[in-house]
């Protein structure tokens, strides 16, 4: 065995993996999935029976003008089409509710699996290539289950049945079917088969334009800002041009698909009544078999056509399939209590024993050697230039990413041992980029915690300097936007400290979420957090020394390592960098710059 059949090998056999793991899907609608094809089936039966009923007519009916046998044969030509018809709408109808099920199904999976994916799994996916995967791929699977479970065995009853018919009615005509599936057969299986490869290309070209798409709505104003726009359009121009090739090369093999069966099956009708001509003329086969002949060669045409279209279809669904699967089935990396191990005893609530964080295998370390603990209700402020590694500490200790080195304890215990939701419990994060939901601000809020009442949610706001906002847009009840257009950047940040203290966290980890207010704003939300009655572990990341001055700890990082680690006035002393920090932002106090 060559490679290439080697590899086709592998390929044929993942193929099938792929959709054995895909149909377990369709489970739930076993019976839709064998009343829409035996229905339709029963159309291809009753469709097969109209050209020997128009025979009968031409040959019996018109020559002797017997008007009662034509009037009863048209009647049961209508009776055939309106039972058709029938069969038809329910094998549709069975099928449609399948496929939309199928769909809604995989996607709802799909959709709780990304939910699950680690940040490291998000990062190598990519963000557009996941929403690829939830619209466009699953509706390719889902036109591909509807079409098989109308098609597959409709197409070649009706493809196997004319040939047989065509072989009761004459065997010397007959024989012209056979030649002509064997050709089209071929014909059907290069096109089709050379076709799978360019699919999926086209398909890698779509997820390439979604991201330019989706990058160019997220930094909308960024571009306008530094008039980038025609740089975008170009950007743009050149990969939705590439899709376009894709799509366009594997769209001219598709086409070619009608015109040659077409061309092919026409030459064969010429041919069967030019045969039928000489035979009707020697007495040897009536008139009407030649036309029912004629019309059993047009019905393998159209159902040809339609079992190409089935094919393309399906290798659309079934590249689709490999794309979609490869997110449903893949490890998601999480952590659990059937891990747990016992805690190790400590006074301290977190500690980081020598951690290295790699965001890849072979990336370079973002972090290296980070070693610290922090005693219950204690405040530790992180600061460092950009890129020092900041909100890759915060997302470590919040076990948004596994450490490569060492390990982050918290309570004495390896976060890696905590189920998900034991550690979310713990843990109240506010993020850099505040993110609110649509919704109503109550809702939002309740993020933190669904069981919380009205009174709760109004001291949270009033912590993170909120009530004025939430009067001014209603009270609890107002609306917010999708991704809160109508809230300005501090008032996300504000929103986002009072959904993290709604669930009162034992640590709460602030990510520069004080970038957008004002020192003022800032300090009496710090000032209000000092006060909190269940005294939770608090680690502010800061740009500002103002922000970080009064905590009872404060680590320097400068490129993921440490540079420093102390009180303010320690590092005032002992840490260059610090200092240099703290006079290059004007020897900020509270309340202003000095």
């Amino acid at each position: 065995m060559n490679p290439t059949q080697v590899e086709y090998f592998a390929h044929s056999l993942y193929n099938s993996n792929v959709m054995r793991e895909l149909l377990k899907y369709l489970k739930k609608y076993r019976i839709e999935c064998v009343i829409a094809p035996l229905f339709k089936a029963l159309e291809a039966g009753f469709e097969l029976l109209v050209p020997l009923v128009i025979a009968y007519i031409i040959d019996k009916g018109i020559p002797a003008r017997d008007q009662s046998l034509i009037i009863r044969s048209g009647s049961l030509l209508l009776l055939l089409a309106l039972v058709g018809f029938a069969s038809s709408l329910i094998a549709q109808y069975f099928a449609a509710k399948a496929a939309v099920g199928f769909a809604t199904d995989v996607r709802h999976d799909l959709f709780s699996k990304l939910l699950h994916f680690s940040f490291s799994k998000i990062d190598e996916v990519g963000t557009s290539t996941m929403i690829t995967r939830l619209t466009g791929d699953v509706t390719s699977m889902q036109a591909g289950v509807n079409m098989v479970l109308r098609l597959f065995l409709r197409s070649p009853y009706i493809v196997i049945g004319a040939t047989i018919m065509a072989f009761l009615i004459d065997k010397r005509s007959a024989m012209l079917f056979v030649i002509l599936i064997f050709f089209l057969f071929l014909i059907v299986a290069f096109l089709v088969g050379s076709n799978i490869a360019l699919l999926e290309k086209a398909q890698e070209k779509l997820d390439h334009v979604t991201t330019v798409i989706r990058e160019n709505l997220l930094g909308a104003r960024v571009i306008r800002a530094f008039c980038r726009q025609d740089d975008q359009i170009r950007s743009f121009a050149e990969q939705n041009g590439e899709l376009f090739a894709a799509q366009k090369k594997a769209g001219v093999r598709s086409s070619l698909l009608n015109p040659v069966t077409y061309v092919i099956i026409n030459l064969f009708i010429v041919l069967l009544i030019r045969t039928g001509a000489i035979q009707v003329g020697n007495g040897e086969i009536t008139a009407g078999s030649v036309i029912a002949l004629y019309n059993y060669m047009s019905q393998i045409l159209i159902e040809l056509i339609k079992f190409a279209n089935l094919l393309i279809t399906v290798n659309k669904a079934l590249a689709s399939g490999k794309r979609v699967s490869a997110l449903l089935f893949a490890q998601t990396e999480e952590t659990g209590a059937q891990n747990a191990m016992s805690a190790v005893a400590t006074d301290e609530i977190i500690t980081l024993e020598h951690v290295s964080l790699s965001y890849h295998k072979n990336a370079d370390e973002a972090l290296t050697d980070i070693h610290f603990g922090l005693r219950k209700g204690e405040t530790l402020g992180i600061i460092g230039g950009t890129g020092a590694g900041k909100t890759s500490l915060a997302n470590l200790i919040a076990a948004f990413y596994p450490a490569t080195k060492g390990q982050v304890l918290i309570n004495g215990r390896n976060v890696d041992d905590y189920a998900k939701e034991e550690l979310t419990s713990m843990i109240g994060f506010v993020m850099q980029k505040a993110v609110l939901f649509q919704g109503t601000i109550a809702e939002n809020l309740k993020w933190g915690n669904e069981a919380a009442t009205d009174e709760e949610l109004m001291k949270a706001a009033e912590i993170s300097c909120l009530e004025e906002v939430i009067a001014e847009h209603g009270g609890l009840t107002g609306e917010v936007l999708q991704n809160g257009k109508n809230f300005s950047g501090g008032q996300k940040q504000r929103m986002g400290i009072a959904r993290a203290l709604v669930k009162k966290p034992e640590i709460l980890i602030l990510d520069d979420s004080a970038s957008a207010l004002d020192y003022a704003t800032d300090r009496k939300i710090r000032t209000n957090l000092t006060q909190l009655s269940y005294h939770p572990t608090i680690i502010i990341i800061s740009q500002r020394t103002v922000s970080i001055q009064n905590c009872d700890h404060i680590l320097v990082l400068e490129d993921g390592e440490m540079a420093g680690y102390g009180s303010h006035e320690e590092l005032l002393r002992n840490c260059s960098v610090y200092a240099e920090i703290y006079r290059s932002q004007g020897m900020e106090k509270e309340g202003g710059v000095a």
